[in-house]
């Protein structure tokens, strides 16, 4: 069973969708119990990096997600993936889960921001669970007007606008996908499914 996170901030209802879709077994939950039990865990997130890490520290959540990420398939989308790193300096510098290294800052590039819409995915670790069966340059949708900076050892997938932006991230048995999985069609899908087989 997949726990999808529920403190506040997060797109929930599409994740729902498509789980359901994909026959994934979940519940919607902010109880910590539920997290512990759960076989796997989704953050989800859109909004403000601020906001979401003090909803989350409200939610009493901060430290069993901690716990519960490394000891089972943790996949964080959009805003739920940058949560996963150390810090952002969007608004005001804001600790996040600190999960994989690195930080999350403005995108600085020569087109529209926010990155809205359809791009490329660039493949940079054809060993990642996520990405079996999914082909490079596949398109998936983004929204967003900030980015990781973390390193190549934790870099699965990127895109280019302008830059090269962190798509699909991980280390252990953490992931991140900036992208919307569940609004991408049948690549978001694939991936969703691949992430449902790592769950046991």
């Amino acid at each position: 069973m997949i726990a999808i996170i529920d403190y506040g901030a997060g797109n929930l209802f599409s994740v729902q969708n498509a789980l359901s879709y994909l026959g994934l077994s979940f519940q919607v939950t902010k109880d910590k119990k539920a997290i512990e039990n759960a076989d796997g865990l989704i953050l989800p997130g859109v909004g403000a990096f601020p906001d979401a890490m003090e909803k989350l520290k409200e939610s009493g959540l901060v430290e069993v997600i901690k716990n519960e990420a490394v000891k089972k398939p943790f996949l964080g989308i959009c805003l739920g993936m940058q949560l996963l790193f150390e810090e952002s300096d969007e608004f005001t510098l804001t600790h996040g889960l600190s999960l994989i290294p690195g930080r999350v800052e403005k995108i600085v590039c020569p087109y529209k921001i926010p990155h809205m819409g359809w791009n490329h995915l660039e493949i940079q670790n054809t060993d990642s669970p996520l990405l079996y069966g999914i082909k490079q340059n596949d398109s998936v949708y983004f929204v967003h007007s900030y980015m990781a900076k973390t390193t190549a050892p934790y870099l699965s997938a990127v895109c280019d606008y302008g830059v090269k932006i962190p798509a699909l991230v991980e280390r252990g048995t953490v992931f991140g996908a900036q992208f919307h999985p569940e609004k991408s069609g049948e690549v978001g899908l694939r991936i969703l499914k691949n992430f449902g087989g790592l769950v046991k």
